[in-house]
């Protein structure tokens, strides 16, 4: 009948809607990224519902099997471990998929990290691009050279340990005097939201231990344009 596409809390429990809620309680099946984390959140909210496994390793092999379900007249709903599914998480396959057969897909609003992170970070929010995760190997500073030039706020997601680095490849492509955040733990105890240039950010972590999600959120380019002849065209040495 339906895909129901429900953000789950990035961390606070609490960030939970009513109607998310409700949504998982009238579903016929649960489509988790990681079901046993999602148990804990389901018993937090006294659902028992039956859970099947979706993920970036299953998700090309299930899609399919998933449609043809709803399809068939289930009410299925989408979850990933944190935040809006299809953002960085798995949901964009099934989402086509669901739309190509003529099945009705619902997405309820709710968590993702890198609003609040972008928010509180005190630069331009009128106008952004979302990157989420670089590359870890092949394609990264192509990837970050790309956005040289790009005016509007940018907003990353980064793994902590590679936290340092990404500040450092920031720093020689976009500067070293370029405004930033970074957000870490979003919504739980131990938030911090380090605000100051790209080197003060790196200098600040590399004496840190640093553990959670990461949100990177850079001011855009608001000096000279830079041409591509300028830009170093040395290959990648990752």
């Amino acid at each position: 009948m339906k895909l129901y596409i429900v953000p789950t809390p990035i961390g606070n429990l609490e960030d939970i809607t009513l109607r998310a809620i409700r949504t998982l309680k009238e579903v016929d099946l649960i489509l988790a990224e990681d079901t046993r984390k999602s148990g804990i959140l389901l018993k937090h909210l006294n659902i028992d519902k039956k859970m099947f496994a979706h993920h970036q390793h299953n998700e090309h092999k299930t899609v399919e099997m998933i449609a043809d379900r709803i399809a068939n007249g289930e009410k299925i709903a989408l979850i990933t471990d944190a935040g809006t599914p299809g953002i960085s998480d798995p949901g964009f396959l099934l989402i086509r998929e669901c739309i190509s057969k003529g099945i009705e897909v619902e997405c309820l609003p709710g968590a993702t990290a890198f609003v609040p992170a972008l928010v509180n970070s005190g630069l331009a929010c009128d106008e952004f691009v979302f990157v989420g995760f670089l590359p870890q190997k092949k394609g990264r500073q192509t990837k970050i050279k790309s956005l040289i030039n790009e005016h509007r706020t940018i907003v990353f997601y980064e793994s902590p340990h590679r936290l340092v680095k990404a500040l450092e490849q920031f720093i020689e492509f976009f500067g070293a005097d370029r405004k930033a955040s970074v957000s870490r733990e979003l919504t739980k105890m131990f938030e911090e939201n380090k605000r100051g240039t790209l080197q003060e950010l790196a200098d600040y972590f590399k004496t840190k231990t640093i553990k959670g999600e990461i949100v990177i959120v850079v001011e855009g380019n608001k000096n000279k344009r830079i041409k591509e002849e300028e830009i170093d065209s040395e290959d990648e040495q990752d």
